[in-house]
């Protein structure tokens, strides 16, 4: 979502006009005012079997598209659903080409949703990715070349300049450890989630007061099985919630950039990711990173910009979160404004627009 909201706001201010399309569960829409239009398609409530799930959600897109004025010189997928539902309305005629952004693929038990993710790779007019890793894996697995054009981080808003209200931020979350580890995504195993509690176990034995902060965790997948895991474990290790360990769920959107703030580290041992959009926004908040040693974080880091770990081992994360708390890596200004502005938004919009154009051309 954070890739959807950030190009369209980057894309109209370059003067094109945008629109999103996206599924409104709960009838609130976004919690920020954009700059662009919005089409919220209304999503009944769900079914809990997961290829059911995904079945009505692309329906749902695919019936409120159908039934719209589409005049538009590009359609753009961020995820398999919308791809599904675009590559309908192709067979339609509705619309005459679309592309797709591939962030990262996933390993489905399901045939269905495997089916629906290889739809939504193989059958749009342009595949795009965000790193060298999931440019790889297309062109291995699927004989795509799928252009990457990277992501980016909004200045105007993450930033180490501390604010009134960081305080009180704080206090409402009951942020009172030290030092406090943060990581954002939520607990699912991507994420690396039991390791990084195993992690903190083991840190807590030099730092009896510290707290770990795990934010996010809104999906449409099911990871309970996971989660009773992850709450087995803390209770063996006597890691109490509300304590130690700080489960505030999804940030608002006015929340993120003081929480960043209000940690000493971030931790972020993933072992499958797109990009880590979540990196650049931590370092841009100041925070020295622990962070998983393989791509695509070592795409856009230098070995001096980040604590490295192994992902797959507890004690090597241990260190690596004990480290950043003894000796920190924390770039300068100059360095970690020159790190990010490689990666602004107008950037990407404009990687964006010339592959836009080029396909828009084939068309012609």
């Amino acid at each position: 979502m954070v890739h959807t909201l950030e190009l369209a706001i980057a894309l109209t201010r370059l003067n094109h006009q945008v629109c999103i399309f996206a599924l409104d569960k709960d009838e609130q829409g976004f919690e920020q005012k954009l700059p662009c239009a919005v089409g919220l398609i209304p999503a009944d409530a769900a079914p809990r079997e997961i290829n059911q799930l995904i079945y009505q959600r692309i329906q749902e897109f695919v019936l409120f598209l159908s039934a719209q004025s589409l005049g538009f010189d590009i359609y753009h997928a961020q995820d398999c659903i919308g791809a599904n539902a675009l590559l309908e309305l192709r067979q339609q005629g509705k619309i005459s080409h679309f592309v797709r952004t591939v962030h990262h693929i996933e390993n489905y038990p399901s045939p269905y949703l495997q089916q629906c993710q290889d739809k939504s790779i193989r059958y749009p007019d342009l595949c795009l990715c965000v790193s060298d890793r999931w440019q790889q894996s297309l062109k291995n697995d699927y004989g795509i070349h799928a252009p990457r054009v990277f992501n980016g981080v909004n200045l105007e808003r993450f930033s180490a300049q501390p604010c009134s209200g960081d305080a009180d931020l704080k206090g409402r979350y009951g942020l009172t450890g030290t030092p406090i580890f943060l990581t954002v995504g939520g607990i699912e195993p991507r994420k690396n989630s039991i390791c990084l509690l195993k992690a903190f176990a083991q840190v807590r034995l030099q730092y009896p007061h510290a707290q770990l902060a795990i934010a996010g965790g809104a999906t449409l997948f099911d990871y309970q099985p996971y989660r009773d895991r992850f709450f087995e474990v803390a209770q063996a290790l006597d890691i109490r919630v509300g304590q130690s360990l700080v489960l505030p769920g999804i940030i608002p959107f006015a929340d993120l950039p003081a929480l960043y703030r209000c940690a000493d580290v971030f931790c972020f041992p993933s072992v499958k990711e797109g990009w880590g959009l979540v990196v650049l926004e931590a370092i841009a908040s100041g925070l020295p990173i622990v962070l998983s040693k393989q791509p695509p974080f070592t795409e856009f880091l230098a070995s001096d910009q980040a604590h490295w770990v192994n992902p797959e081992r507890p004690d090597a994360i241990a260190q690596g979160m004990i480290q950043a708390v003894k000796a920190p890596l924390i770039l300068d200004a100059a360095k970690r404004d020159s790190l990010l502005s490689t990666y602004s938004w107008q950037r990407s919009a404009q990687g964006h627009l010339e592959r836009y154009r080029q396909l828009i051309t084939a068309h012609q």
